[in-house]
């Protein structure tokens, strides 16, 4: 079997020189034995000191910069595995442990990590080579640690060689959950997905958009930039500007990158936060910088550093602004500061940092707060050593109190307890007092599955090795003139939001808005972004919303569309307004006139059928046709007022199917019973004899009429079966919707209207050809204005009604209805109502023949002229005289001689006096 033999180069550590060991064993930095041993890797100093530019031999060098912090963080694990041994929880078995310094480098991690795998009671740690570890016992059965991430990445890729459980109470980067490359991983913390989720959070809903970040050169700092950047873009947050500072600090650029670092806060005026993703021992150097520069921003701070009392006392570290951080959510670790308050009685022999730190307090006790911590940091070994020789030892409890970061604690005690759970779980049926009892790829599957009860609560790893607990938000706030770090809120990285205990704390949290940190200026509601040429999607213009859009936040990247028809918005609107229905009211003005006009037409009718009922056997009644078919005509007239109402308030499918049905049926009616007055009339006084023969064919009342007004039924009957009218909402106002009737069928409406028009020509060419009558009974001539008026109305119409739109356009169709039924109306009766009111004398039987005579005596002048010169002159007139004065008897008081007193008739005026008595007696049957 080959195997392979690594001599651990061992140091005893110092600040700035180390003391050659005599053994490996010198190597270790604390120790304790055990039946169980546990591995511990932390960066109690903060650098590797590298006397050249460039190593030219394999040697590790010496470290320097005691962490306090970290050192804590050694004292609980050391405190958890001494709080294990004395209680039952391992029955006996005894856990060990060996805590090496990683010095903040990967390479003094690796080393030590060399150790951990060297094979159990080999005295010269010899790791051997196989291809198959599963018998093999290692040294420890598990790790504690490390400090960074960057470490732990490489000490995991060596420890699964072996499969060895590493379990870190402070490595987060978000690539150590991947079990593939990371095999034998754990941690006590939440990943940095959850950290920079929750930053990500905290910057979107303060209202910032343009920030900056500062992260360490080194793989933590990439990976935590890296899963920073896509959280802050999925919250719509842009990156300004990204500096990264070397990760070691004996870097030689390390204080010029500093430097730059701080000249890019200064230039860039409007970003006014900095999320900061580096190591403590970083952050003190950018921050001692930034006080002299006098910056001042808002600084979220990462899990590193977000509690570090030693950044906190920094001198004027208030003029750097605000400082919110987020810690890992810490449980009760009073007994770890009980454990603090007699470490003075412990001894120094295992535990060189103990014996560091007692060193340090000696040397730097007569300082002040800051200044005390500072000399702790940069001590150097040799002033050191020579001031300790002439000092008495001095402990202060108080220090190590003060520097405790809760957080750090808590999951590294969790880590511990976690470890030995599974360690209990392996040692149930096996005696753990021999180290060979299991392998720690065993202990491996055993941890998966363990659950740790910590506050009365189940904690366990998930299937990527992480422990999901809850953020501290914390909020450094001067308190009687000192830097204290306090708690103001909770984040649960499961529901992503912010728990606050009390409105003071939410106060806090909402006096961060105050702070303006974006590209642009916020879109106010009612505006949208427009995107600039700038590259980032923060930097934009503010541009009104359109007509019909809205924004009702602030920032948006687009404008809603109102997303109904009902509802419309302003230019530069944060809502969508319901569009108002308009409709002709009855409340509407015009309405109002329109109604007052056939309210008067009802009343007009009314009027005319009284005095028509009151004078019923008067000759001008007689001559309109009778009662019934004046009744009727009225009738139709007052049906056409009352279809008026139909076209107003609010449309119904009732409303609309009634109104042009009613209309139309009744205007049929009413120009059907015109068109036979005007038959009559024209068969009364026409002596052409075929127009006699075919009007006495035409001149069936009733069934004219019936037929005439039946056929608008039947199209009004189609008309609502086939294309029915119905309610429409017209949209073409934009902030209006115009509720109006669609007649359904255009070509339906044409057709009724027309099929009313061309009654109306048929009636209007018969009262034209009848127009010359009496003066005081010409009613064909009135028929003829009432049927010009109804023409030209009707052909206003047609345009005015085509280029109408809104509420009024129903008010268009009841002025062309009242102007048409009013002109017909009018003509048809008022003449006749004006004789019979104010002419009394010529409403008689006797004036009424006399009318007739006169009228008829001149039509019959030219007729006799033109009988006198046919060749049965003798026999034709007096054939005629006789025949008139047999007819005329009964006509025209019984006596068949019709002379005008004091006249002498000739032949040819005798011809002519019986021709009149004809056509008296013709037009007396008649009419």
């Amino acid at each position: 079997m080959a195997f392979v033999s690594f001599l651990i180069p061992c140091f005893v550590i110092g600040t700035d020189i180390a003391f050659s060991c005599q053994n490996t064993d010198d190597f270790v930095g604390a120790s304790s034995p055990g039946d169980i041993v546990i591995g511990g890797l932390f960066a109690v100093h903060s650098e590797m000191l590298h006397p050249e530019e460039h190593p030219i031999k394999p040697v590790i060098q010496n470290c320097a910069g005691f962490e306090i912090q970290i050192f804590l963080q050694t004292l609980a694990m050391i405190h958890a595995i001494e709080t294990i041994n004395n209680s039952t929880l391992l029955s006996g078995v005894t856990l060990g442990y060996e805590i090496y310094d990683t010095c903040a480098e990967v390479t003094k991690a690796m080393g030590s990590a060399l150790r951990f795998l060297a094979k159990f009671n080999s005295s010269k740690d010899v790791v051997e080579f196989k291809c198959n570890y599963s018998d093999y016992v290692p040294r420890i059965k598990a790790v504690t640690g490390a400090s960074y991430s960057e470490v732990s990445m490489a000490v995991s890729r060596l420890l699964a060689l072996q499969l060895i459980p590493q379990v870190s109470p402070a490595s987060s980067a978000e690539i150590l959950s991947d079990k593939i490359r990371f095999p034998s991983f754990f941690r006590t913390i939440p990943s940095d997905f959850h950290q920079t989720r929750a930053m990500a959070h905290l910057i979107c809903e303060s209202g910032w958009n343009w920030i900056g970040v500062i992260a360490t050169d080194d793989d933590n700092g990439r990976f935590a930039l890296e899963s920073f950047g896509v959280q802050a873009m999925a919250n719509n947050v842009c990156i300004a500007f990204k500096e990264m500072l070397p990760a070691y600090l004996s870097d030689n650029t390390f204080h010029t990158k500093v430097d730059h670092a701080i000249e890019k806060i200064v230039k860039e005026t409007r970003v006014n936060v900095i999320v900061v993703f580096m190591r403590q021992f970083h952050v003190l150097k950018l921050f001692k910088k930034a006080v002299e520069r006098n910056v001042k921003k808002i600084w979220i701070a990462s899990d590193n550093w977000s509690a570090a009392v030693k950044i906190s006392t920094i001198p004027n570290i208030r003029q750097l602004g605000t400082i919110v951080g987020f810690g890992f959510k810490s449980g009760d670790i009073s007994t770890f500061q009980d454990f603090l308050r007699n470490l003075h009685e412990k001894p120094t022999d295992n535990n060189k940092f103990l014996h560091e730190y007692i060193m340090l307090l000696s040397v730097c006790a007569h300082l002040e707060y800051h200044d005390f911590q500072m000399c702790i940091s940069n001590q150097s070994q040799d002033v050191l050593l020579q001031n300790v020789e002439n000092k008495h030892q001095i402990w202060r409890d108080d220090f190590l109190n003060a520097n405790i970061e809760p957080g750090f604690i808590h999951s590294t005690m969790l880590a511990v307890y976690a470890i030995a759970h599974a360690i209990k779980g392996q040692c149930k049926d096996r005696n753990c007092k021999d180290p060979s009892a299991f392998t720690p790829w065993e202990l491996l599957e055993e941890l998966k599955k363990v659950t740790v009860i910590d506050d009365d609560k189940e904690i366990k790893f998930d299937s990527n090795g992480d422990i999901s607990t809850s953020y501290n938000v914390l909020l450094w706030k001067e308190i009687n003139g000192r830097m204290e770090i306090t708690t103001m809120a909770e984040y649960d990285p499961e529901k992503g939001g912010f728990i606050f205990e009390d409105e003071e704390k939410k106060k806090e949290f909402l006096d961060l808005k105050k702070v303006q940190s974006t590209c642009s200026q916020h879109c106010r509601p009612g505006q949208m972004k427009k995107v600039t040429e700038s590259p980032h999607t923060c930097c934009y213009e503010c541009v009104s919303c359109p007509e019909n859009h809205y924004s009702n936040q602030t920032d948006m990247d687009y404008c809603y569309r109102c997303n109904n028809k009902t509802y419309w918005a302003p230019v530069n609107s944060t809502t969508c307004y319901r569009k108002t229905i308009h409709f002709l009211a009855w409340t509407d003005w015009f309405a109002i006139f329109l109604l007052l006009l056939s309210a008067f037409g009802v009343v007009l009718v009314l009027s005319i059928s009284v005095i028509f009922t009151k004078y019923l056997n008067t000759p001008v009644v007689k001559a309109s046709g009778g009662l019934t078919v004046c009744y009727i005509i009225l009738f139709s007239h007052f049906l056409i007022f009352l279809s008026t109402i139909f076209f107003i308030d609010e449309p119904t499918e009732f409303k609309c199917k009634t109104r042009q049905a009613l209309f139309g049926i009744s205007f049929a009616l009413c120009i059907s019973c015109i068109l036979i007055k005007s038959l009559k009339i024209l068969l009364a006084f026409s002596f052409d004899p075929k127009l006699q023969n075919f009007l006495k064919c035409m001149y069936k009342p009733i069934p004219t009429v019936v037929t005439c007004t039946g056929i608008q039924v039947i199209i009004c009957t189609f008309w609502l079966i086939f294309r029915t009218p119905f309610v429409k909402q017209n949209f073409s106002i934009p902030r209006a919707i115009i509720l109006e009737c669609n007649e359904g069928s255009i070509v339906a409406f044409g057709i009724m209207l027309g099929y009313i028009a061309a009654l109306a020509f048929i009636c209007f060419i018969f009262a034209f050809k009848g127009r010359k009558l009496p003066e005081n009974y010409n009613e064909a001539k009135f028929i003829t204005f009432g049927m010009l008026i109804y023409f030209i109305a009707w052909i206003v119409f047609i345009p005015v009604y085509a280029t109408t739109f809104g509420k009024y356009l129903p008010a268009v169709e009841i002025i062309v209805v009242l102007i048409s039924n009013y002109g017909i109306l009018c003509c048809t009766f008022l003449p006749k109502c004006y004789i019979i009111i104010y002419k009394q004398e010529t409403n008689t039987k006797s004036a009424f023949l006399k009318m007739i005579y006169t009228y008829s005596s001149k039509s019959a002048g030219s007729i006799a002229v033109s009988q006198i010169s046919l060749d049965s002159k003798s026999s034709s007139s007096q054939a005629t005289v006789s025949d008139s004065c047999k007819a005329e008897k009964n006509a025209v008081n019984g006596n068949c001689h019709f002379q005008v007193p004091g006249q002498t008739l000739i032949k040819g005026e005798v011809l002519h006096k019986n021709t009149a008595r004809t056509m008296a007696r013709k037009r007396l049957s008649s009419i």
